[in-house]
């Protein structure tokens, strides 16, 4: 999966479509990504004793990773990614339009 934690990223296709949002927890097992701020649902929930109060909660839902691109900070646009060798041996990330280093 190229889509890592804290990358900025643009959903491209759905219900959110065109919102930017950081990437707060990738699930490579279901291909899918959890965005701050984006796909927001409501959750009822029972209360859990003194501490946890039960009601309403909202929270993000899960995004599947083809429906999103990551966002160029030097392009300042949804990209694709490349994939290329430094001289030390280090794999980086790199935007397809510009060449600038995502990592």
């Amino acid at each position: 999966m190229q889509i890592r934690k804290n990358d900025s990223v643009m959903v491209i296709s759905g219900k959110e479509r065109g919102k930017t949002g950081k990437v707060l927890r990738v699930n490579p097992k279901e291909d899918a990504v959890i965005i701050e701020r984006i796909n927001v649902v409501k959750r009822h929930t029972k209360p859990r004793g003194p501490q946890q109060a039960g009601g309403i909660v909202e929270k993000e839902a899960s995004i599947p990773a083809s429906n999103i691109m990551i966002m160029c900070d030097k392009c300042n646009a949804p990209v694709r990614i490349g994939k290329k060798i430094l001289t030390d041996g280090n794999k980086v990330r790199v935007c397809r339009r510009c060449g600038e280093a995502l990592d």
